[in-house]
This record gives C-alpha cells, sequence and structure tokens, in this order.
C-alpha cells in the first residue's frame, strides 16, 4: 500500500484521474483498492511514521471532492413525515416520507435506512464522509423535511439534541447542553439551517430559532405572484414572504429563498417577470437561492389538471432558455445551490428528467461568451486557483433592502474568482422589539456570514489553500470599521455554536443569543 501512496504522491499536481496508478497496483486479488482502503491506509501509515503528512495527497484521495470543496462538510439529515398545514396542488404526499419529498430520493433513502433516527443519520453522514477522506471537524447541518416550524417543540428539541450529540460524541440532558458541548467538540456545527414556510416566520418563532442555534433559514416562497399562488394552493401570500424575510434578516439570519418556475398558471415570458422582482424588490433580494423547476408527479392534483389537458410541463428546451436568463439577472451577492431537485427521473410523468441541468446551461452560457455572477459560479473550487495572499482584491457589494444596507464585503483573485466573502448589515433603524424580540441586538450592526472557500481543511491545519491564512480575520475587520464609520456602537454576529471560539479570539463576547464586540471610538 505504501508504493500505492508514493506512486499518487508523484503525480502531477494538475493529474485528477490517477486509475493509472491503481491498475498498476491492483490487490492480491486482482481488484482495485477503493478510495475509503487509500484513505484508511494513508491514515494509518501517518501515525505510524512511515509516510509523512502531505495536505495535497490527502485530498487528492478524497472521495467526491467537490462535496466539501465550499470550506466545510454539509450533513443533511429529515425530520420524520408529519403533517402539512399546506395544501399545494405539485406537492407528493407520500406515508414514508415528509411532505414535498420522495422515498426514491438518495437524503430519503438515507433517512428510511436509519428509520428517521437523529443521532443515526448524523453519525452515519460523518462516518461516511470521514471514510472518504473528507475533514469533518467543520459541519453544515441541514435539517430538511417538512416545516419545521410546524413540527412539536418538543420534537423539534429532540431531533437537535440528538444530532448534536452525534457530533458531540457523548450525550447531553437538554438542547442547550448539547450546544454548549459542541463549542469545542471534534465535529463543531459551523451552520445551523432549517426548511420552513413564510406564514410561520413571526417574533416569537425568531427568538425560538435563535434559541435552537439555527443560523440559517430556507423559505419555500415558490413564487412571488399572488394569482399563482392561489391558484397552487400554496396557502400564503408574498406579503408572508416579504414580512418573512424582514424579520430574519433583521435578526441576523442567512435567507435561502425556494422559487419554482413552471407552476400551474405561469408562462415563461410570466416566470422572467417573476424571476427579476426577487432582486428589483428590496424586501426579497435573498442570500441564496435554490431553483426548483416544478416537477409533474403522479398522484398529485397537479396531475389531474395535466390529465384534463389543463397544465403542460414546459418543454426542456423552454425550460433551459428560461433558466439561462434568469442566471443572467443574478446578482454577486446571491449563490444558486440548485437548479434542479434531485428527484429520479421515473417519478417525473412528463417534463425534463435531466439531473444535469445547471451542467448543460453552463455550457450553454460558454458558448454565447455569457458569465453568471451568482457565488457558486466564481467561488475558487481549488487551491490552484486562489493564487497568493498579496494579489487577492478588496471589494464592497452595496445594496439595499427594506430595512437595511447591505454590505458584501468580499476578496478576489486577479481573474475575480471569489475568495471569501462577508455579509456585513446595517440596519436603518433600531430594531423594534415588538418585531425582534431580542434587546441585545436592538442597535447593533450584524454580521450575517463569514465564508472563507477553497477545500475544507481541519481545524489549526495550514496549508496553500484559501482556509487558515487570516482572510476571516480581514474581513471582520472590515466590517467594524465599516460599522463604526455607520455610527454603530456594537457589532454582533449570528454564530453558530462551533464557531463561537472563533469569534472570542478576535475580540467578541458572549451574548445570550449573539456574540458582540464594541466598535466605538
Amino acid at each position: 500500500m505504501l508504493a500505492v501512496l508514493e506512486a499518487l504522491r508523484a503525480l502531477p499536481p494538475e493529474e485528477r484521474d490517477y486509475s493509472r496508478v491503481l491498475r498498476q497496483y491492483p490487490r492480491p486479488d486482482g481488484s482495485f483498492y477503493a478510495k475509503s482502503q487509500l484513505v484508511r491506509a494513508y491514515r494509518q501509515l501517518v501515525e505510524e511514521g512511515a509516510l509523512a503528512h502531505d495536505p495535497t495527497l490527502a485530498r487528492r484521495l478524497r472521495g467526491r471532492p467537490v462535496r466539501t470543496i465550499s470550506g466545510v462538510a454539509p450533513v443533511a439529515v429529515l425530520t420524520e413525515a408529519y403533517p402539512c398545514p399546506g395544501e399545494c396542488i405539485f406537492c407528493p404526499n407520500q406515508t414514508e416520507a415528509p411532505k414535498s419529498y420522495l422515498d426514491g430520493e438518495p437524503g430519503v433513502l438515507r433517512a428510511i435506512q436509519f428509520n428517521y433516527d437523529p443521532y443515526a443519520q448524523t453519525a452515519g453522514r460523518i462516518q461516511a464522509l470521514d471514510a472518504l477522506g473528507h475533514p469533518t471537524d467543520k459541519i453544515e447541518l441541514l435539517v430538511l423535511g417538512g416545516t419545521w416550524s410546524y413540527y412539536p417543540q418538543v420534537y423539534q428539541e429532540w431531533f437537535l439534541r440528538r444530532c448534536f450529540d452525534a457530533m458531540n460524541a457523548r450525550p447531553a440532558e437538554t438542547l442547550a447542553e448539547a450546544l454548549h458541548y459542541n463549542e469545542s467538540a471534534a465535529h463543531r456545527n459551523v451552520g445551523l439551517v432549517i426548511e420552513t414556510r413564510p406564514d410561520f416566520v413571526t417574533p416569537e418563532e425568531i427568538a425560538r430559532l435563535r434559541a435552537q442555534g439555527v443560523t440559517k433559514v430556507q423559505l419555500g416562497a415558490q413564487s412571488n405572484d399572488d394569482r399563482l399562488l392561489a391558484l397552487n394552493q400554496r396557502g400564503h401570500t408574498v406579503a408572508d414572504t416579504r414580512r418573512a424575510m424582514h424579520l430574519l434578516r433583521l435578526a441576523g439570519f442567512k435567507i435561502v429563498l425556494h422559487w419554482m418556475p413552471n407552476l400551474y398558471g405561469a408562462t415563461p415570458e410570466s416566470d422572467l417577470a417573476d424571476f427579476a422582482r426577487l432582486w428589483d424588490d428590496p424586501a426579497l433580494r435573498p442570500d441564496e437561492l435554490k431553483i426548483y423547476p416544478c416537477a409533474l408527479l403522479e398522484g398529485t392534483a397537479l396531475h389531474t389538471l395535466w390529465e384534463q389537458g389543463q397544465y403542460t410541463p414546459y418543454p426542456e428546451e423552454t425550460l433551459i432558455e428560461l433558466l439561462r436568463e434568469c442566471k443572467l439577472l443574478i446578482p454577486p451577492y446571491c449563490r444558486v445551490n440548485r437548479l434542479m431537485r434531485d428527484i429520479p427521473a421515473d417519478y417525473i410523468v412528463e417534463g425534463t428528467k435531466k439531473s444535469n441541468l445547471r451542467q448543460i446551461i453552463q455550457q450553454r452560457m460558454e458558448k454565447r461568451g455569457e458569465q453568471c455572477r451568482c457565488i457558486r459560479c466564481r467561488e475558487v473550487r481549488g487551491e490552484r486557483e486562489s493564487g497568493g495572499v498579496e494579489e487577492w482584491l478588496f471589494a464592497d457589494e452595496l445594496y439595499l433592502t427594506d430595512a437595511t444596507e447591505e454590505h458584501f464585503l468580499q476578496y478576489l483573485t486577479p481573474e475575480g474568482k471569489l475568495v471569501g466573502f462577508l455579509r456585513l448589515s446595517l440596519p436603518f433603524a433600531p430594531r423594534d422589539l415588538d418585531e425582534i424580540p431580542i434587546s441585545e441586538i436592538r442597535e447593533a450592526a450584524m454580521i450575517r456570514e463569514v465564508h472563507v472557500y477553497g477545500p475544507a481543511q481541519a481545524l489549526g491545519e495550514q496549508g496553500r489553500g484559501v482556509q487558515h491564512r487570516g482572510l476571516g480575520t480581514q474581513l471582520l475587520e472590515a466590517a467594524a470599521r465599516l460599522a463604526r464609520e455607520a455610527g454603530f456602537r456594537e457589532l454582533a454576529v449570528i454564530a453558530a455554536v462551533g464557531t463561537r471560539e472563533y469569534y472570542r479570539e478576535r475580540g467578541f463576547t458572549e451574548g445570550t443569543l449573539y456574540l458582540k464586540m464594541k466598535v466605538e471610538g
């Protein structure tokens, strides 16, 4: 095995396919070594002193490196099936899956395998990522499933506590205790994401989510047209979405909006206009976006309308062109996480079934000389793209919302690749405590996100990539300077529990739900 690893180490940095080396060094039975076996052998040989630690080789051994290419290890877990307050005509409702999910989706299959147990799901994903060589000390936990805010509070507290028990490798009596343990755990939570509906975001819910450790909220808006929302029996209005985003933004949350083209009653032209409203309306302007083209699924009310000739999915070419035009409208401060739901093709009755829609659209844009400006299309993907620290350029992308002046602070390579960023919110006025019942942030500027890109590195590891080179500290200093110049006395940050130590080391002190620092003078 040592000979295999030495041969892999000798490959040129740009060589990504190492199957040739594996063919040269087969196992005794003639089969090839799996990536998990190579990772295990590498770690053992390093521990024994037979092989020197090589960060480049360790990254080369990782299975599916794209999983942690954005700097953290995502761990998605699903809540069990539970009634939903919505009656959306496009939504599946299977007994074995949470509302809006299907039992054939990869994430649901994993959840079913673990009987929806939160501890087993979390531990299983961490173990799987670790076996493939991914650093798992910085975990973004994504709690997916039905409307989180509609689940019983007792279930919410238990579910999150057990997820954190798995990250902490020790049990806790309460969620608060589990969150505290995680501050120094081996697998620290650097982001906690939940899904909910706009009409369930209230001042009370804002405070409850913060107490649970949530830092990012996915909102199922689906459309910015009240007519379409009513036709599709969505059960909320555009005003609900605007209000929810207003509250979430003032409380410092990152906001991921779900948007669905090809709903019942929509046209490609109306969808493009609807998409433009995401950026034209100051009350919207999300931080991240998931684009989920409406899928025609058997057993839904929409399927009945299709059988009656009242609904027709867009032809694939029409959808591709629509999404290409949409991508051209996306501002630099937004990240597009998805362009298609991960629905198995055999579940879709009619319409596009391609899972690589993003790739198809990107190739078409490249042929036309077009470029998407979203974060995902600009972020550095590997250390060879990042260049040297001295070459990085600082930029401040300023935009306004209905309640804040937003500064998207970013460092870029000379080629325009995004190295890291910070989201700074400067409220126009002190927060109304009837809206945001959290007095500690009433008059504070707010850091809503700090993110450094490049392949994930273990805590404390120094490498040639982007992470752990002081970029986060520089962004924090820039945010403090801007807050001070704008007349704020305090700067708060919505910190995931696993990042509290990081912020304390940089001058922030513990509050009840946020960390803060003085910036006056």
